[in-house]
This record gives structure tokens, C-alpha cells and sequence, in this order.
């Protein structure tokens, strides 16, 4: 009884990371696509051109796929740590979901239709369909309504357990939702401008706001699904193991960190834009370097974890202790190659952030090679790693030893497709290969042509990715529908290596909102006021294709 009323209570996390698959399938096949184009392998010559494909592309992975794994992942945790969730927070968790499909529908049909081949950077003067934006609306009630849940059960949880701290699972949801919803203000204001704009009801729009308020988001989107990521390695991968959460405290610093600094940081994107102050752009510049400081106590703390745990199972000497980690253990397997993955992606990031490397590497692949490591494998492969018990604990099944060896050759067919994909693109970025273009000699320029070994190698790693994706949609639905009934524990580390008193002051969440609100003031304000006062020229819409 217990079991079919938990399996009914999380009917709304199944159904989101079931349809976040089904985005993920279809987001890979259009990225296989533009991998063959850009080695040459595929011309596209009718139905979808390249940049409807690349805008479908980024929408769909970048914003559909992580979100609704996002809310499934989360809500189920918060339902299992809170002993379960009240009749308002799943009405919310479902109309949002409605919204989320509604404004799924607006989005995809006008880039199908033809009218909104603006990317996943949406911002002016590209001009797309009123109804895209419209689209886009519905995508950020989704978020706000997913967000009101999560603050509802926080806030009901700690009403019926007075001085208790929150679970860390339900701390790690607060935050995220915390910063999504921050980083979420700017972009709806650039939305509700863009709407009036299509519908030209205002003949022009001042570009670099827009730019402005859209980096206010776009960044920071890719630290909401890093803080995802990281509530897995703090709270999942020692669980897996068999080891314990380093320390309460540290990890709630950490969250508090990644959400009152992450929101300014964007600003980095914008390095090369003219209307702003080098003071200006300088101050942004250590904002965005002080995004690494929790990351690097991510990498102490788990650092920490996995010696600690390897030397418990018998490991000795220097580095005995890493042959004692569970290698062949699927879900210990991929998270820890996405941290390690990360490692490289947080460089990367850091590197940006450098006004003269920016300049080189702005407008080429060596970005979108960044990104794929960042998010294909630091985010998505923990996403993956969540699948092989979070699937079977919501579905009341088990998993296999089959499924199993099959997510190792999963894995290994990502994380190779990735480095190929990757690793190229970084490489023939640094050389002058340009983002954003589809397949081209330019007239069989010389330089151009250096591009086309590595490019080979782009469209190789692309076709390895969407076999994962295969292999990886199998297994989702093998594991909603196939594999036999069972129980699956929930995997959450609740013991502490040292045991410590946790300060309050890290459960005041309105004092942390106050100041990541005054530090967005701080970034945000000065250059808004300023755009708007000393407006440069407007700009009436273009359509690039």
C-alpha cells in the first residue's frame, strides 16, 4: 500500500524525466545533424535548414531537457526527504508542467513554421514570431511555479519541525529554485520588450539591453544545472559508495555561494561589447571569478569523500585508496567522470573570463566545445548516473545487471563521443573555425580548409553522442516499463565523516536572498540605468534567413 502511494505521489517526477528523454531524443537527433553538416558529410537541402535545426537544437537541450529532469529529479527528492508533498505544491508542480507544454508548443511550431530562427541567444536585433516569445513566457511560468512548490514544502516542512534544519536535499531544491528564479527575472523583462517589438507595436529596441538582460539568464542557467549536478555528488555518489557527507555546513555554504554570486556573472559574456566601462567590465570580471571559489570547496570537500572512503575499503599508500572506489559500479561511474569532467570545464570557464583570450575565442567553436564539456558531461552524465536507481525507485522496479552493463557501454560511447565532439572543437576553435555557421569553404580559402580534419572529428563525435542517447532512452524505458517490480532505495548519504554543529544562520534564506538581490543591484543596476538613459540607436527587427 505504502509503495502504490509513493509511485502515485511521484507520478509527476516520472512523467517529467520521461518526457525529458523523449526532448533529450529529439534534441540529439537534430544535433547529429548539425555535427554531419559541419564535417561535410550532410547538406541540407530541404524541410529544416541548418539554423532552425541549431535553434531547435539549443532550445530543446538547453532549456527543455534540463528543466524538466530538473523538476523531476527535485521534486522527488523533496517529496522523500519531506515525507511527501502537500495537495497545493503538486497542483503547482502540474500546471507548471502544463505551461511548460504549452509554451513547448508556441516555440517549436514558429521555428518549424519558419519565423523564429533566432538561436538559443534570443535577444535583438534578430526578430522572431510575437508567438515565440509568447512561447517563451509559458516556459518561465513553468519555472515560477515549480519554484512556488518547492518554497511551499520548505516552508511547511520547517513550520511542523521548529528548530530543525531543513534536509540537505530539500536545501539543495531550495537554492536551485532560488537561483533560477533570480536569474529568470531579466530575461521575462527582455521577453515582455521582444513580445511588443514583434508584434510592432514599437518600431524599435535598444539591442544592448536586450543583450543584457537576456546574459542576466543565459548564464545563469548553466550554474542552476551545476548546482543540480552538485547536490549528486555531495548527497548521491558517497551513498553509492558507501561513504558519508563530508560536512552540513560546508555544503550548505556552498549552496548559499553558488546563489548569491552566480547571477552577475554573466556579465562575462559580454567582455567584448561596446557601452560599457572597463571599471565597469572589470568588476563583472572578478564576479564571475568568484563563482569558482565554491567549486573549488566542492573539490576539497569531495576530494575528501572519495580518500576517506577508499582507504574505510582497504586502500593504502599514497593513491591505493582510488582501486578501492566501486569503478564498476554504473552510478558511481558516471558522476565521478562528470566531476572529473568538470575540472576541465570549470577552466575553461575561468579562461573566458580573460579580456584578450575572450577576444580570440568569442565568436569561434572553441565556446561551443566549452560548453558540451561543462553541460554533456559535468550535467548530463550525472543526470545519467541518476537515472539507474532514481527511474526504478519512482517506478516500483529494479535494476538489472543487464541494464547495468549496458550503462557502462553507454557511458564509455558518451564520454567518447564527447571528447571527439569536444575536444575538436575546442582545438579548431583556437585556429579560427567560427560558431554558429553551417558547413562552408569559403570559397576554398586556405586557412579554411585546416578546419576540415578536425571538423571530420566533430561529426565522429556527434554520431557516438546519439548512440548514448539511443542506448541511454532504452534505458530509461526499460527501467519505467520493462524491468521487473521491486523496491529501489532512494539514494541520499544522511551521516556525516565528523559530525558538527551547523550554523543557523545558514538556514536564513531571506537574509540570502537580501543579499544576492543587493549584489544583482550592484551589477546590474548602474549599467541598466545607463543603457536606458544614454539609449544607443534603436534597431527595427531583422530576419536573417
Amino acid at each position: 500500500m505504502e509503495a502504490i502511494q509513493r509511485i502515485k505521489n511521484n507520478r509527476f517526477a516520472l512523467t517529467s524525466i520521461g518526457l525529458s528523454f523523449v526532448i533529450l531524443f529529439i534534441g540529439g537527433f537534430l544535433g547529429l545533424l548539425q555535427g554531419l553538416n559541419r564535417a561535410g558529410f550532410l547538406t541540407i537541402h530541404a524541410g529544416l535548414d541548418y539554423y532552425q535545426i541549431l535553434t531547435l537544437h539549443g532550445i530543446l537541450l538547453i532549456i527543455a531537457f534540463t528543466l524538466l529532469f530538473m523538476n523531476g529529479y527535485l521534486y522527488a527528492a523533496c517529496d522523500y526527504v519531506l515525507g511527501g508533498l502537500s495537495n497545493t505544491v503538486q497542483s503547482l508542480a502540474w500546471t507548471g508542467l502544463v505551461s511548460f507544454l504549452v509554451g513547448a508548443v508556441l516555440v517549436i511550431g514558429t521555428v518549424i513554421a519558419g519565423d523564429a530562427s533566432v538561436l538559443y541567444t534570443f535577444y535583438a536585433p534578430m526578430q522572431a514570431s510575437p508567438w515565440f516569445y509568447i512561447g517563451l513566457v509559458f516556459v518561465v511560468l513553468n519555472i515560477w511555479l515549480s519554484a512556488a512548490g518547492i518554497f511551499i514544502s520548505a516552508f511547511q516542512w520547517k513550520k511542523a519541525h521548529k528548530g530543525e534544519h531543513l534536509p540537505l536535499f530539500a536545501f539543495f531544491a531550495v537554492g536551485v529554485y532560488m537561483l533560477i528564479t533570480l536569474g529568470s527575472i531579466g530575461v521575462t523583462v527582455e521577453v515582455l520588450m521582444l513580445i511588443v517589438w514583434a508584434f510592432g507595436w514599437m518600431e524599435t529596441i535598444n539591442v544592448l539591453l536586450t543583450r543584457t538582460l537576456f546574459w542576466s539568464f543565459g548564464h545563469t542557467l548553466v550554474n542552476v544545472w551545476y548546482l543540480v549536478a552538485v547536490s549528486a555528488w555531495y548527497l548521491v555518489l558517497p551513498k553509492v559508495m558507501g561513504g558519508k557527507v563530508f560536512s552540513d555546513g560546508l555544503t550548505r555554504l556552498v549552496i548559499i555561494l553558488i546563489v548569491v554570486l552566480n547571477v552577475p556573472g554573466g556579465f562575462h559574456h559580454q567582455i567584448v561589447d561596446p557601452g560599457f566601462g572597463e571599471g565597469l567590465k572589470f568588476m563583472h570580471l572578478i564576479m564571475s571569478l568568484a563563482i569558482g571559489f565554491p567549486s573549488l570547496m566542492t573539490a576539497f570537500a569531495m576530494f575528501a569523500v572519495l580518500e576517506r572512503t577508499g582507504r574505510r575499503n582497504g586502500g593504502r599508500g599514497l593513491l591505493g585508496w582510488i582501486w578501492k572506489l566501486p569503478w564498476g559500479d554504473v552510478r558511481f561511474l558516471t558522476i565521478m567522470i562528470a566531476m572529473i569532467g568538470f575540472i576541465f570545464g570549470g577552466a575553461g570557464g575561468i579562461a573566458q573570463t580573460n579580456n584578450q583570450l575572450n577576444q580570440v575565442v568569442h565568436n569561434t567553436l572553441w565556446i561551443v566545445g566549452h560548453f558540451h564539456v561543462t553541460v554533456g558531461i559535468s550535467v548530463v552524465l550525472t543526470f545519467f548516473g541518476l537515472v539507474y536507481w532514481l527511474v526504478p525507485y519512482l517506478s516500483g522496479r529494479v535494476l538489472t545487471k543487464k541494464i547495468h552493463n549496458l550503462g557502462i557501454w553507454q557511458t564509455a560511447c558518451w564520454v567518447v563521443g564527447m571528447i571527439f565532439m569536444s575536444g575538436s572543437m575546442t582545438f579548431v576553435g583556437l585556429i579560427g573555425a567560427p560558431r554558429r555557421t553551417q558547413y562552408t569553404t569559403y570559397q576554398d580559402a586556405a586557412h579554411a580548409l585546416d578546419w576540415n580534419p578536425y571538423l571530420l572529428f566533430v561529426g565522429a563525435g556527434g554520431t557516438l553522442l546519439f548512440i548514448g542517447i539511443i542506448l541511454m532512452c532504452y534505458i530509461v524505458f526499460n527501467l519505467m516499463f520493462l524491468a521487473p517490480k521491486g523496491q529501489t532505495e532512494f539514494m541520499a548519504a544522511t551521516e556525516l565523516e565528523e559530525p558538527m554543529t551547523t550554523p543557523k544562520w545558514t538556514e536564513n534564506w531571506g537574509l540570502w536572498l537580501v543579499v544576492a538581490l543587493l549584489l544583482i543591484a550592484m551589477g546590474y543596476v548602474y549599467p541598466i540605468v545607463d543603457l536606458i538613459q544614454n539609449s544607443p540607436p534603436g534597431s527595427p527587427g531583422y530576419k536573417t534567413w
